[in-house]
């Protein structure tokens, strides 16, 4: 998990924003793959049509032609490495689904944070220089708050809930950030949203409920 979210924070330093979020996002593909290898889970019709309309919004909200693009600079990499990497961070919490949360949130924030301090220090992808102490003084107002409010408990939720479900299921939910940042960009900006925009929210929206709509439908066994 630490390598996955430090690596997918910082890929968008390196390369550009559709290609970050096109190679993250194939961890709906790894995830389901791993699964089916490691944890023998089936691949479902269902899954395989929720992964294709997850796909189908992203490209129709980022207006891009449908393909993935192969990793080409330092960023790209950071990507694609990020999306396998929560694909295997998935894949473990559901075969140790019993793992409490809290330990898996410690141990993420102590790995997140040591990932962090070495590409921080390492010169990975160019030298850059650590920020100035007055300038991390100046943050911790309004970076403390977002941390105690919204950094910790999402943090929770997500290790609470993924080993609940299938990495597979994991990953395309995961698709719902793109939704709620394109409609929260269109509120607090000047950012259209029109019928491209509702399409992508739509397909998206779709991905995430596809395989418990497909359940409604299924046979119930006796």
């Amino acid at each position: 998990m630490g390598i996955c979210f430090m690596f997918y924070a910082n890929a968008f330093f390196y390369t550009d924003v559709i290609r970050v979020l096109l190679l993250f996002y194939m961890t709906m593909v790894w995830g389901t793959l791993l699964a089916r290898l490691w944890l023998k889970e089936p691949i479902t019709v269902s899954r395989v049509v929720s992964i294709l309309l997850g796909f189908s919004g992203m490209f129709v909200i980022l207006s891009v032609e449908p393909g993935i693009p192969l990793p080409a600079n330092p960023g790209d990499w950071m990507a694609l490495i990020s999306g396998l990497a929560w694909a295997f961070a998935a894949v473990l919490m559901k075969k140790e689904e019993k793992t409490n949360a809290w330990d898996l949130s410690v141990c993420y924030f102590l790995w997140a944070s040591i990932i962090a301090l070495a590409i921080m220090v390492l010169p990975f992808f160019g030298q850059a220089s650590a920020p100035e102490w007055p300038t991390v003084v100046s943050v911790l107002p309004w970076f403390v708050p977002v941390v105690l409010l919204l950094l910790i408990p999402s943090t929770l939720a997500l290790t609470w809930g993924a080993p609940l479900l299938s990495p597979g299921v994991t990953g395309v939910l995961f698709l719902t950030e793109i939704s709620v940042a394109t409609i929260a960009t269109a509120i607090l900006t000047d950012e259209p949203f029109g019928i491209r925009e509702i399409t992508g929210v739509v397909l998206i929206s779709l991905a995430g409920t596809a395989e418990f709509i497909a359940s409604m439908f299924r046979p119930q066994r006796k």
